[in-house]
């Protein structure tokens, strides 16, 4: 009988044969397979595991009357009537923060907004609705601060400490992304020490990574520990379609309390400043300046110009003459106005710190040279807008 053809090898029967054999002595000869453990432990319960989403639920019903949903309107004149009428701007989210009614949030939540609307739910789930008004803000740290009157029944939400956090602790965020109000979602801390932008452009330092699904409406939300404790303001993502992409940032508890309690008792605070203007890093390039931040004025009487720092001015030729590039602050080596702005609010508005500045020298008719020029300033005081 001919030997038949295997249609997908082509070998005949024998030589098939032959090498399943050798495959066959080679598999017994290895050591036998490891497989990876498997990313459920199997030995889990169905009691543990209802007693972690009985704790979850928990956190959530203590904490959900602390969160608030916030509405934010703008005046419009209606075409109609001519009368003026409250037009929604946007929503967002936001926590009590104390008896007295003050609510914490986002300054971007209420930015450009000309009135607030506050929705508070009890332990019940009864809701209810107070005009807010605005007791303070400060841009360069995203932060805000309503107050709410009338009402005795609020639940201020409990704070934790956030220099203590440690990559892979539970989180729970809540708020209201696109307008569903007390949403949950639950992830871990992801990373910590991360900085993001405010809407001043400023830094904003020591930041907490999340992956707990943050998503637009979330903004002044809370990001909760596994106690049930804030731990974070939930302010920003990091998403190329503008949903949840699993990064999320939350303005830590431990610069909240700094800022509450400074925008409470002042209603503003207070940033420390040099006193200059500067040259944006764009045309201080076009004019050679590739490090560093170039002064572009001193105003009279401020702290640089009491510590000698010179800004940049043309000459009755038109040529520009380029003033101070600062570099560093207090060893602190600064490479562009964000590290400027990193390195001062390390400070208070009253304390000295040594500039060290790129000053251009003439030498005869020749071209410039650069002389490094140390400098003491003591930090004024500015109001952030």
């Amino acid at each position: 009988m001919p030997l038949r053809q295997h249609p997908i090898t082509g070998l005949t029967n024998p030589r098939r044969q032959a090498i399943f054999s050798s495959i066959l002595g080679l598999m017994l000869l290895c050591e036998p397979l490891t497989l990876p453990a498997p990313a459920v432990d199997l030995s889990t319960t169905v009691g543990a595991l209802q007693a972690q989403e009985k704790t979850v639920e928990s956190l959530f019903d203590e904490a959900a009357p602390s969160v608030v949903y916030i509405t934010t309107f703008v005046e419009k004149t209606d075409r109609f009537s001519m009368n003026e009428i409250d037009v929604p701007a946007g929503t967002g989210s936001g926590f009590v923060w104390d008896t007295a009614g003050h609510i914490v949030t986002n300054f971007h939540v209420i930015r450009n907004a000309e009135k607030a609307k506050v929705v508070l739910t009890d332990v019940d789930g009864k809701t209810s609705n107070f005009n807010a008004r605005l007791v303070g803000y400060n841009p360069d740290k995203d932060v805000a601060v309503l107050k709410i009157d009338g009402t005795s029944s609020l639940t201020p939400i409990r704070l934790a400490e956030s220099t203590r956090l440690r990559v892979g602790q539970t989180t729970l965020a809540i708020g209201n992304p696109f307008g569903l109000d007390h949403s949950l979602t639950v992830g871990v801390v992801s990373g910590v020490g991360r900085e993001v932008t405010s809407p001043t452009g400023r830094p904003i330092t020591n930041v907490i990574q999340t992956d707990a699904a943050i998503n637009p409406g979330n903004s002044g939300g809370a990001l909760l520990d596994s106690s049930g404790r804030l731990i974070g303001m939930n302010t920003a993502i990091f998403s190329p379609s503008g949903a949840s992409a699993g990064i999320g940032f939350a303005i830590p508890v431990d610069t909240l309390k700094y800022q509450v309690d400074t925008l409470i008792k002042n209603g503003k605070v207070q940033r420390p400043a040099i006193g200059i203007s500067y040259v944006a890093a764009g045309q201080a390039r076009a004019l050679g300046v590739t490090r560093g931040v170039l002064v572009l004025d001193v105003p009279k009487n401020s702290a640089a110009s009491k510590a000698g720092l010179q800004g940049s001015y043309r000459r009755a030729d038109g040529e520009v003459v380029l003033g101070d590039v600062i570099t560093g602050i207090n060893g602190e080596q600064v490479s562009s106005d964000i590290d400027l702005f990193r390195a001062i609010d390390k400070y208070t508005p009253g304390e000295t710190v040594s500039v060290r500045v790129t000053r251009l020298r003439s030498v005869g008719s020749g071209k410039p040279s650069e002389q490094e020029v140390r400098l003491s300033v003591r930090l004024q005081a500015t109001e952030a807008v």
